[in-house]
């Protein structure tokens, strides 16, 4: 069955996107090297993320070497490289970016009774969202802190019945040994109650 054809635009979604680079870096390593090893070829390749990293891949001798070779085959006459798309990129990232925090901000001011009646439905609606989220990541969290409560008193629960336990134990090893059955007939004198109430 064909796949469907993929739309090439930037994948917005920082996640995604890292995880295609992964993907794709992985899979266009392993075709260049496959592609030396079937056709012979001296391959060179670098691949710089979005936050600088280098890769790289010379598939016979070094990387400088390769880099030698093809600056004396080209004499020097490197195309200038087109550098338009990447700031622009970036500086529209950094523009969203910008704009999240100000409507984060707003949201918050709001929120604190600063700023009411400033913010338009689009960014209370993404406030709202944000706080779902909020909300969702603090109930989480406090089940979580519950649990780990329940946990440890369920702990002491079970330490203070072994305890309670081995004290039984001892009391009835203890009585075991020790006769408490009183001995009324030695008694010097009659027990008596003053109190004309128990009088007969």
């Amino acid at each position: 069955m064909a796949r469907g054809k993929v739309q090439l635009k930037r994948i917005e979604n920082p996640v995604h996107r890292q995880v295609t680079f992964c993907k794709r870096r992985a899979g266009l390593l392993k075709k260049a090297k496959e592609l030396s090893v079937l056709c012979d070829a001296e391959i060179g390749l670098f691949i710089f993320s979005a936050h600088g990293k280098l890769y790289e891949l010379a598939t016979k001798g070094t990387m400088q070497g390769l880099i030698e070779r093809y600056m004396e085959s080209n004499r020097g006459a490197q195309p200038e490289p087109d550098i338009e798309t990447q700031p622009l990129d970036a500086k529209e990232e950094i523009k969203l970016l910008k704009q999240e925090v100000e409507i984060l901000q707003k949201g918050l001011r709001y929120m604190f009774g600063g700023g009411v009646g400033t913010m338009t439905l689009d960014e209370l609606d993404v406030l709202e969202k944000h706080l779902e989220i909020w909300i969702c990541n603090i109930r989480s969290t406090k089940m979580n802190i519950m649990y780990e409560e329940i946990q440890l008193l369920r702990n002491k629960e079970g330490i203070l019945k072994a305890a309670n336990k081995y004290l039984q134990d001892k009391i009835e090893e203890n009585t075991g040994m020790i006769d408490f059955t009183p001995n009324t007939t030695n008694f010097a004198y009659p027990l008596t109650i003053q109190n004309e109430i128990f009088q007969l």
